[in-house]
């Protein structure tokens, strides 16, 4: 079944969405089934970009919007939202080593 989820989440990074939280995003996103889509508001980009979720320029604070469509959407949008919602020490302590 192919259901399309969507939610809302907050960047936290002191840092916001840049190179290494877009890169990590784009190679989860790349491991689910669904189609996935962020968005500002203005317009929407493809998940699995880096440059596409870079050209965002989401610093902290910035609310974007996870779209997911396909079988595992829900599970798409729960961890990809928790990506964007980690802040800079826990990005810094999960690429450490």
């Amino acid at each position: 079944m192919n259901e399309t989820v969507e939610r809302e989440f907050t960047i936290r990074s002191e840092l916001g969405l840049h190179a290494r939280p877009a890169g990590e995003f784009a190679v989860m996103a790349g491991r689910f089934e669904s189609e996935i889509s962020v968005g500002n508001g203005r317009e929407w980009v493809d998940g699995r970009s880096v440059l596409s979720l870079l050209s965002l320029a989401a610093g902290r604070g910035v609310e974007l919007r996870i779209r997911a469509t396909g079988a595992d959407a829900d599970e798409a949008v729960a961890v990809l939202g928790a990506l964007l919602e980690r802040s800079h020490a826990e990005i810094e302590r999960s690429t450490a080593g």
